[in-house]
């Protein structure tokens, strides 16, 4: 078995992100719980978002989440937090794709950017029906 990416991350020490950014937004006063921190479900839409850019390039077609696991919320985020998700492909299935995003956040008067959370997302190619469809793989050379 092996290491998702900020497990990676973590055990070498690595304090940047890994994967291609799919999404920077500021968290707002209005995207907080009741003690005043950033709603973990605020989070979470904005990575569902970012992963469904990613997946949809990948499988060059409209994609629908169907699964999200391994979530890990390890820091709060907070009003004012500059927050980017990176995503990095697991695999493509048949009609499936699946992602692994984090979510970093670079605070104000900091200079490094802190992973707050991270977790794998499941997408699925629809067509025009919203009916599963087969991933088209691009054709890579054999070699030789």
């Amino acid at each position: 078995m092996t290491d998702s990416p900020a497990v990676h991350a973590s055990l070498n020490g690595e304090t940047e992100p890994r994967g291609d950014l799919c999404i920077r937004t500021l968290a707002m006063p209005a995207d907080t719980n009741a003690n005043g921190d950033i709603f973990g479900g605020w989070l979470l839409s904005q990575m569902d978002v970012g992963g469904g850019v990613f997946a949809s390039k990948v499988a060059k077609s409209r994609t629908v989440t169907v699964a999200i696991e391994a979530m890990n919320f390890r820091k709060a985020v907070y009003v004012g937090d500059l927050v980017s998700v990176h995503a990095n492909l697991v695999r493509i299935g048949r009609t499936s794709v699946t992602v692994h995003l984090e979510a970093w956040v670079l605070r104000r008067k900091e200079m490094q950017s802190i992973l707050v959370t991270d977790g794998n997302f499941t997408y699925v190619s629809i067509d025009d029906h919203g009916q599963p469809q087969v991933i088209q793989r691009d054709q890579q050379p054999l070699s030789a």
